[in-house]
C-alpha cells in the first residue's frame, strides 16, 4: 500500500469529487465515495460528507463497511488497490453490478426515501439554477459541479 493518503486526496474545498457516474471496481458511486473519504481523512472535505445517503446505496448494495473502507483509505491505498479490495468484499456477479449501476444512474428523486426527497427538494432550490432540469438523482451532482 502507498501509505501516503495525502498525495492521493483531492482538496474538496477547491475541487469536486468525481461524478457518481464514474466507476471503481465496476460500481458507480464508488470513486466519488473514495474521493470524499480521502478528503475527510486529510481534512480537505469542505462541505462534502463521506458515508452520506449516496454512499449508503453503494455500501448497502456491496455489503462494504464504511469503517473498514475508511481504514483502507487511511492506509494510503491507491485506486487500483481500493478496487481490488471492493471486489474481494462484494459478492455480486458482473451482470448484477451492471443492472444495479443502471438502476442507480436512472433513479429519480421521487424514487428515493422520503427524508432524502425532502432534503433534496430544499437543496436543489438553493444549489441548482432554476432553468436547469433534473431528470435523475445523479444530475443534481453533475449540474451543481459543472459537468453537465
Amino acid at each position: 500500500m502507498n501509505n501516503n493518503s495525502n498525495s492521493l486526496a483531492k482538496d474538496l474545498i477547491k475541487e469536486y469529487p468525481r461524478s457518481p457516474h464514474e466507476t471503481l471496481a465496476g460500481y458507480v458511486i464508488a470513486s466519488r465515495m473514495l474521493d470524499k473519504c480521502r478528503a475527510l481523512v486529510n481534512n480537505t472535505n469542505g462541505e462534502y460528507h463521506f458515508d452520506c445517503p449516496l454512499d449508503g446505496f453503494f455500501l448497502n448494495f456491496t455489503g462494504v463497511s464504511s469503517l473498514a473502507f475508511k481504514q483502507l483509505v487511511k492506509s494510503g491505498a491507491n485506486d487500483a488497490e481500493v478496487a481490488a479490495w471492493i471486489t474481494e468484499q462484494s459478492y455480486h456477479s458482473e451482470d448484477t453490478i451492471k443492472l444495479w449501476n443502471l438502476k442507480m444512474r436512472q433513479t429519480r428523486i421521487t424514487e428515493l426515501p422520503i427524508q432524502l426527497q425532502l432534503f433534496l427538494e430544499s437543496y436543489i432550490r438553493k444549489s441548482i439554477p432554476e432553468n436547469r432540469r433534473i431528470y435523475t438523482w445523479f444530475d443534481v451532482y453533475d449540474i451543481e459541479e459543472g459537468r453537465i
